[in-house]
């Protein structure tokens, strides 16, 4: 054979063989749309059994090539996310769920039935200042009071009484409340608001989730919590 003619034959696999792999990450990321897509709807038909509404729901399936994870039917992190989320009707900013060694049966891929489950589940909720206010009126009936945020600290303001009142509040988690800590411990503040120690109730967060911890976050109060178990079904 001619060295020409050797060129052309080289030329020619090459050219193949950067068609298949094109074709290869274009197989990847279509199936990989279909299926995070197919979680999405899952996650959000499962969050409405704990009266959860978000504006938009999306899943994005992380790991290395979505193939041979599908091959396996195991992904090692998939993360869900709300937009503008609503539980037992209390808007939130965004709602976070990152889940780990997660098990998608190939079926669903397909539009058939089956049951994904979660190794390890992370959750992070965002509320606003204003919503963490309006809890703490509706457990203590303290009329007058509501929350935002100073300088990326939390403030509790109370008009009430004679009394306009702006502290410092540190939240911490207690007993699964929400306790607020007030920075001003004077006797001019009433005993009402000194009661917010002992904790907010929060209504049940989505998935069953338990609270692990309460911080505030560039303006907004977030929320971090775990969930046992999680599963999906179609």
């Amino acid at each position: 054979m001619s060295p020409s003619r050797q060129g052309r034959g080289l030329r020619r696999l090459v050219v193949t063989l950067v068609v298949l792999v094109v074709l290869l990450v274009v197989v990847d990321r279509v199936a990989a749309v279909v299926a995070q897509n197919q979680l999405a709807s899952m996650a959000q038909k499962e969050a409405a059994k704990y009266q959860v509404r978000s504006a938009d729901v999306s899943a994005k399936i992380g790991g290395f090539g979505f193939l041979p994870q599908l091959i396996k039917q195991d992904f090692s992190k998939v993360t869900l996310t709300m937009g503008k989320p609503a539980f037992a009707k209390i808007p939130g900013e965004n709602l976070t769920v990152d889940m780990k060694n997660v098990h998608v049966p190939r079926s669903l891929l397909f539009g058939q039935s089956g049951t994904v489950t979660v190794g390890t589940t992370d959750m992070q909720v965002r509320l606003s200042p204003r919503e963490l206010g309006r809890l703490a009126v509706k457990t203590t009936n303290i009329q007058g009071l509501s929350m935002e945020s100073v300088g990326s600290k939390l403030h509790l303001k109370y008009t009430g009484n004679g009394l306009n009142l702006d502290v410092p509040v540190t939240p911490q988690l207690q007993d699964g409340k929400i306790s607020l800590q007030l920075a001003d411990q004077s006797g001019s503040l009433p005993a009402a608001l000194k009661s917010l120690a002992g904790g907010i109730e929060l209504p049940k967060l989505p998935y069953n989730a338990q609270l692990t911890q309460v911080s505030v976050q560039d303006n907004a109060v977030v929320l971090a919590a775990t969930v046992q178990n999680l599963q999906f079904t179609r």
